[in-house]
């Protein structure tokens, strides 16, 4: 697999506990602005001091994001103190989770193999989520999403993080059973959005539809997953036209993946997770501008997110059923590729006009649902990268939402929300079902210039046959220019975090 797990070491242990003898390169203490103002110890006083010396120069304001580093001159066991800013309490797991992603920079600069992290006195008195687990989870995503850096093929490698080994020192009212099994859970989903962004990272040559089955397969055997794969004569047998008429222009044939996960084999409802997997998109015969082109490797970042989830899904094992379908292809101009004016039937009998092929998503988004419906799912989510359109609405920030039943969004937009990743709802009034009409075919595949976004989702939902659905638009959200936060360079990993917490709370998965 692309992505094997971070080689991480970690333990608890009571303050007061810990011996000299097992001092770490670097310690790290979590503070707030109020901290600074109110002299609070923090960690020792001179150390402090120096703190808010730096406080009173700008150089460090307890913000979320903020770090400082001070070398500690003998007066630790510790080689240096990092602080790190945080929102001020009552803490939340998303201020805990961005706290502790602002680390990776200094990790990695300062190739620091051990580190041990102090863990705020009255934290879980002291948070809106009053868990232990929901704290420590948090920290350990936000910890290890701050790491990752993006694959390089150079002969140099990547930027590995040489952090082997963190301690947390927690307070003795902590219940260090809780926040244990909170490290393990933060540990598995960071370790599942790691994979999403190194899938996406993933240059389209290296990753075609092709090789994409082959990670699906491989992922499926590792945590003994079902798994089919339809290479491009199943999807001519079984009448997968929408897959079919995407990867048709290009010379690595199209793969429809579909992954089981059986967990409640007595119940009639399975949830299906649809992710766009289009390696690459130069527009097809509709082609791109070349300039920027190159982040078209992350047209797949839907399937990547799926991917991800299905990696967590085979540890925690939630009393849920669950299928992915994953529609690969690659979009391609050619001299047989599918050209705007064409018409198609897809795996549903619906036929399209194609107007745009650089509105391709969709198509092979409608055969994806299907798929789905065929393999049992009873209520859908589809994850994709579908337009540029949901990013003049929502920018790079925020992930566009669609749905033909609000009760099932609610429930997601509340998960979204605890796992700390922005969600908004566009709205799908009937009168928007105009711009998908056609004259020459049961729908077309582009709405015109307005509304794009929406257009887009409606489109996809056409194929939900009324079950309960929710479109996820990432177009924004999946890839960065640049680091942010614990989001590096590269792909995202966006909106893993929220479906693994939404199959939490579905499944009543408490690990």
């Amino acid at each position: 697999m692309l992505w094997t797990r971070w080689p991480l070491k970690w333990k608890t242990t009571l303050q007061g506990v810990r011996g000299s003898d097992q001092a770490a390169d670097l310690i790290i203490v979590i503070t707030d602005r109020a901290a600074i103002e109110n002299n609070r110890e923090l960690l020792h006083p001179e150390l402090d001091k120096g703190l808010r010396d730096m406080a009173k120069r700008g150089a460090f304001q307890g913000k979320s994001g903020d770090t400082a580093l001070l070398p500690t001159l003998g007066l630790i066991p510790e080689k240096y103190a990092l602080y790190v800013g945080c929102e001020s309490a009552p803490y939340t797991s998303k201020a805990l989770r961005d706290a502790a992603g602002s680390l990776g920079a200094k990790l990695l600069a300062y190739k620091i193999k051990k580190a041990v992290f102090v863990v705020p006195a009255g934290l879980s008195q002291s948070m809106v989520e009053r868990q232990y687990r929901t704290a420590s989870c948090a920290v350990m995503e936000g910890l290890l999403l701050g790491l990752y850096r993006r694959n390089s093929h150079s002969m140099s490698g990547r930027t590995v993080s040489s952090l082997e080994e963190i301690e947390f020192v927690v307070r003795s009212e902590v219940d260090v059973d809780e926040w244990n099994i909170g490290l393990q859970q933060g540990f598995q989903i960071a370790d599942a959005v790691c994979y999403a962004r190194e899938l996406t990272n993933e240059p389209a040559n290296r990753l075609t539809p092709e090789r994409l089955a082959e990670e699906a397969r491989l992922l499926a055997d590792e945590y003994a997953l079902d798994c089919r794969i339809f290479n491009e004569e199943d999807a001519v047998k079984e009448g997968m036209g929408g897959l079919l008429a995407v990867g048709q222009g290009s010379a690595n044939p199209p793969r429809m993946i579909v992954i089981h996960h059986k967990g409640k084999p007595d119940s009639k409802e399975t949830l299906g997770l649809i992710g766009k997997g289009v390696t690459f998109d130069t527009g097809g015969i509709s082609i791109k501008k070349a300039a920027g082109m190159e982040e078209m490797i992350s047209d797949m970042g839907g399937a990547a997110a799926i991917m991800g989830v299905m990696r967590t899904i085979g540890e925690w094992k939630p009393a849920m059923n669950i299928v992915a379908v994953i529609p690969a292809a690659e979009n391609m101009p050619s001299g047989s590729a599918f050209k705007p004016g064409d018409v198609i039937r897809t795996y549903s009998g619906k036929t399209v006009e194609v107007l745009n092929t650089d509105a391709e998503g969709r198509i092979v988004l409608a055969d994806g649902l299907t798929t789905a419906l065929r393999h049992g799912a009873t209520s859908l989510i589809d994850v994709a990268t579908l337009t540029g359109a949901v990013m003049h609405a929502l920018g790079d920030v925020t992930t566009g939402a669609l749905t033909n039943e609000e009760t099932m969004l609610q429930s997601f937009l509340q998960s979204a929300h605890r796992a700390g990743e922005y969600v908004w709802p566009l709205p799908s009034h009937p009168e928007y079902e105009r711009l998908l009409k056609s004259e020459v075919a049961d729908v077309k595949n582009h709405g015109g210039t307005w509304a794009g976004a929406i257009a887009g989702g409606l489109f996809v939902g056409y194929f939900a046959e009324e079950r309960p659905w929710i479109h996820l638009d990432i177009g924004g959200t999946a890839w960065m220019w640049d680091d942010r936060g614990f989001e590096s360079k590269g792909g995202t990993g966006v909106m893993v975090r929220s479906l693994l917490e939404y199959i939490r709370n579905e499944s009543g998965y408490v690990g």
